[in-house]
């Protein structure tokens, strides 16, 4: 993991403040938000989203359950690696300088800030902040704040952090309610949209907090709630605040209803269940088919007091997989990568297991305009050609797709090239176990967390076992999940990332060379391909919607070709289960749920589940 230099740092921020005070950058119109394409749905001085009940009432109390990615929390600091941060603090604590509206796909209005004016030339944005804008303790928020949350988060927050502000050189307060941050390299077009969502964090509080620490002290922030009543591991409420500073201002009208949103946390999945059906819990997303399919075939459904929606979900379904741990020998020949996918039969465990409620994943960019098909257009082409001599020769045929077996669980032509494969590679069958080119054992072991993904890899152990390998499937508890998670320790290890609309530089902490290395990265695969990088770049400096959706399919193209990951299964849907006394506005937002910020609580609806 990286370390500070603090020091570089504070001669790098007094360098660019004498260039600000000598030469300000010629400016364009300030505006009231932000698009990456610069189409802005909502005109200056709109009344409130589209998506959201302006007259929404408040009350209430909402209680879910912690992401299955997480069973437990022993920090409340959000915005480092160290610790398991309780979830929701960073949506419910933290206002950021805008906000962004979820019925559009890239575009962002003022919080924080009342407006945002991006230099002519792209290399500076400067944010005009609301001087009624306060922390929950009354002291105002201001453009020191924002420049110490720069600095904070780009050289002592989590690496993510550090990779996506990596082009901003200096966040400088021009006055107590302005903030200039200043760009390098070519990679431009993000950025004043990476530093608009950025948390602000309160300088006065971390100087007694320290940033790169964890701490269960509830944090200070500006943001619609703070932190109530807590159980340390179990259980965290997020009370809204009756003085928030924002709550009638136009991004925030109709949002953020409950008086309480607590997160319940559960050791076992099936025990968040229970909890939902007994009606400890109010709210589950249900990511488990069998469960929905065949586990709530109870009383109170039958009767619609606990309803089961689905919702529709237009954002990117992303790249849910096994990602395999290219760092480790054993998996550096994309042939073995290969043949391991090949053993995965997805038609048998969708019709077995999944009750056929899946759709099998393909692409990096699963459910957008940037997935790839059939062969390279003559623009994707244009693009490639350059790399022709590095790239694999079936990045110019047809766009890689997972092979579709017979549905017995074990299908002999699949298995058949498996085997090739793995032969071809010089992973050659002895006394019926496969060993690799340097004579020892080829071993893989699964590292999971949740049992029952055991039921999910039980076929496709079964699979690779036939084919001589030696599996081990290692379950563990969820700290340690996380730890070795977070610092590589694993062969293969199952994950979902959900890409964005627009992608740009995030894509480096996902397949970039130098998130390979880092640790907390979500390059879970160890992708280190100079090929790559190239491509992420052409991605992240597209001036069009046509051009990004160009170069994002020639990225997944390549992708894809490399083979670093046992592609799963998506459904493209949220299907929630939940107690009936709740509403939501009779438009939903196109690109989020809208449950925690634009649901409210129905007291007679309430009042008529006690009474039943």
């Amino acid at each position: 993991m990286q370390r500070s230099r603090r020091h570089g740092w504070v001669r790098l921020a007094l360098a660019g403040a004498l260039g600000v005070l000598a030469a300000a950058p010629a400016s364009a119109e300030p505006r009231h938000g932000l698009a990456v394409f610069g189409d802005l749905k909502y005109k200056p001085g709109f009344a409130h989203f589209d998506y959201v009940n302006p007259d929404a009432p408040k009350g209430g109390k909402l209680v879910t359950i912690g992401t299955q990615a997480l069973d437990t929390f022993d920090s409340f600091n959000a915005v480092i690696l160290k610790g398991d941060s309780a979830q929701g603090i960073l949506e419910l604590v933290y206002d950021s300088l805008m906000a962004r509206a979820t019925d559009e796909p890239d575009s962002m209005y003022g919080l924080l800030a009342e407006s945002a004016d991006v230099a002519a030339d792209k290399r500076s944005v400067t944010f005009k902040l609301r001087p009624e804008a306060k922390f929950a303790d009354g002291t105002p928020v201001t453009a020191e704040d924002c420049a110490f949350s720069f600095t904070a988060l780009k050289t002592k927050g989590h690496p993510m952090y550090g990779s996506l502000l990596r082009n901003v050189q200096t966040a400088i307060a021009l006055d107590t309610h302005t903030i200039r941050y200043t760009f390098a390299g070519d990679e431009l077009r993000d950025l004043p949209e990476v530093v608009a969502s950025m948390p602000v964090l309160p300088k006065a509080f971390y100087d007694v907090h320290p940033l790169e620490e964890t701490w269960l002290h509830p944090p200070l922030g500006s943001g619609p709630y703070k932190i109530g009543a807590y159980n340390q591991g179990t259980s965290v409420s997020f009370v809204r605040r009756p003085d928030y500073w924002a709550k009638d201002l136009n991004v925030m009208r109709g949002r953020y209803n409950f008086d309480e949103i607590r997160y319940d946390y559960f050791r076992l999945r099936t025990a968040g269940v229970q909890a939902l059906k007994a009606g400890s819990i109010d709210l589950r997303e249900e990511f488990t088919s069998k469960e929905w399919a065949t586990g709530y075939d109870i009383p109170a459904v039958r009767e619609k007091r606990l309803l089961m929606a689905t919702l529709a979900d237009h954002n990117p379904t992303g790249t849910q997989g096994y990602w395999i741990n290219t760092r480790r020998a054993k998996f550096a020949d994309p042939r073995v990568r290969l043949a391991l996918g090949n053993a995965f039969d997805f038609e048998w465990a969708n019709k077995n297991l999944f009750f056929n409620a899946y759709k099998r994943t393909h692409s990096y960019f699963e459910n957008s305009t940037l997935k790839a098909s059939g062969a390279p257009s003559a623009e994707e082409l244009a693009l490639l050609e350059p790399f022709r001599a590095t790239l694999p020769p079936e990045v110019f045929d047809s766009a890689y797709v997972p092979a579709v077996s017979d549905g017995s669980g074990s299908d002999r032509k699949m298995m058949a090239e498996s085997a090739r494969l793995l032969t071809l590679a010089g992973y050659v069958l002895k006394d019926g176990k496969r060993v690799m080119p340097n004579g020892q054992p080829f071993d893989i072991e699964f590292l999971i967390s949740d049992p029952s993904s055991t039921r999910i890899l039980g076929g496709f152990v079964a699979n690779l076992e036939h084919l001589g390998v030696t599996v081990t499937v290692r379950q563990v508890d969820e700290a340690q999940y996380l730890r070795r998670s977070k610092s590589f320790d694993y062969d293969i290890v199952g994950s979902r990332f959900s890409m964005q609309m627009i992608p740009g530089a995030e894509l480096k902490n996902f397949f970039g060379s130098e998130a390979a290395a880092s640790e907390g990265s979500f390059n879970l695969s160890g992708i280190k391909d100079p090929v790559i990088d190239a491509l992420i770049t052409t991605v992240a400096t597209a001036e069009t919607r046509e051009a990004l959706q160009i170069a994002g399919r020639t990225l997944d193209r390549a992708l894809r070709a490399g083979y670093y990951w046992v592609p799963n299964w998506y459904k493209g849907t949220h299907t929630i289960a939940y107690w009936d006394k709740f509403d939501a506005p009779a438009k939903a937002p196109l690109y989020a749920t809208g449950i925690l910020d634009t649901w409210w609580y129905d007291r007679d609806k309430a009042a008529k589940l006690v009474t039943n």
